[in-house]
């Protein structure tokens, strides 16, 4: 509807890639950044002149870059922070964005997140650290009478996962015993593990 489907012309030597709520964004090889699809609030309206990228992250209607030397640009609705990268932040290693927020993986495993916090999606548990990977819940769910997408997860070097912000449907409870895990993601309103042994935990 909001012509996210349609890949611009051209478009190739891409890198990377990320799907915000109806809007794409494409990492190109050269470190440049492309994005189409729904742009009300800007989204798509990659900064002049921003290169260097190493890394996307898409909101609902916000997007974030990753820039070679660990300093983060971001774009788009705005109304709860959620692009307001936090003064001095530097050394950053991986980027996510939710549904209304934003969240940054440190160099030294430490993580940061801003924006939309009425759900506590913000709030990193005192003391984590130790984290490889981050994901923040970042879709609707049309079916849903509550909005998802307001929480966030971590994984840690030990394989183990950590979770916190809303948890009306037990997005952010843990399975018990949960280990050797390598990879993470959130959706509107649930959470998957990837083990190294290829398996799912959703």
């Amino acid at each position: 509807q909001y012509g996210q489907c349609n890949v611009p012309t051209g478009l190739k030597d891409v890198r990377a890639i990320a799907a915000g709520g109806v809007h794409n964004l494409a990492l190109k090889t050269d470190g440049t950044v492309v994005a189409w699809g729904y742009n009300q609030f800007g989204q798509c309206n990659v900064p002049t002149g921003l290169k260097d990228v190493t890394a996307i992250a898409a909101g609902n209607h916000h997007s974030i870059a990753l820039k070679s030397d660990g300093t983060l640009v971001a774009w788009g609705y705005n109304p709860f922070g959620q692009c307001n990268v936090p003064t001095g932040l530097k050394d950053v290693q991986a980027i996510t964005a939710g549904g209304f927020h934003s969240m940054a993986l440190r160099s030294d495993g430490t993580v940061l997140a801003w924006g939309f916090n009425q759900l506590g999606q913000c709030n990193v548990p005192t003391g984590l650290k130790e984290v490889v990977a981050i994901a923040a819940g970042r879709q609707q769910d049309r079916h849903l009478k509550s909005d998802g997408r307001h929480h966030s997860l971590a994984l840690r070097s030990d394989g183990t996962v950590v979770a916190w912000g809303y948890n009306m449907y037990g997005q952010c409870n843990i399975p018990t015993g949960l280990k050797n895990v390598q990879a993470i993601t959130a959706g509107g309103a649930h959470s998957v593990a990837l083990k190294t042994d290829g398996t799912l935990v959703t």
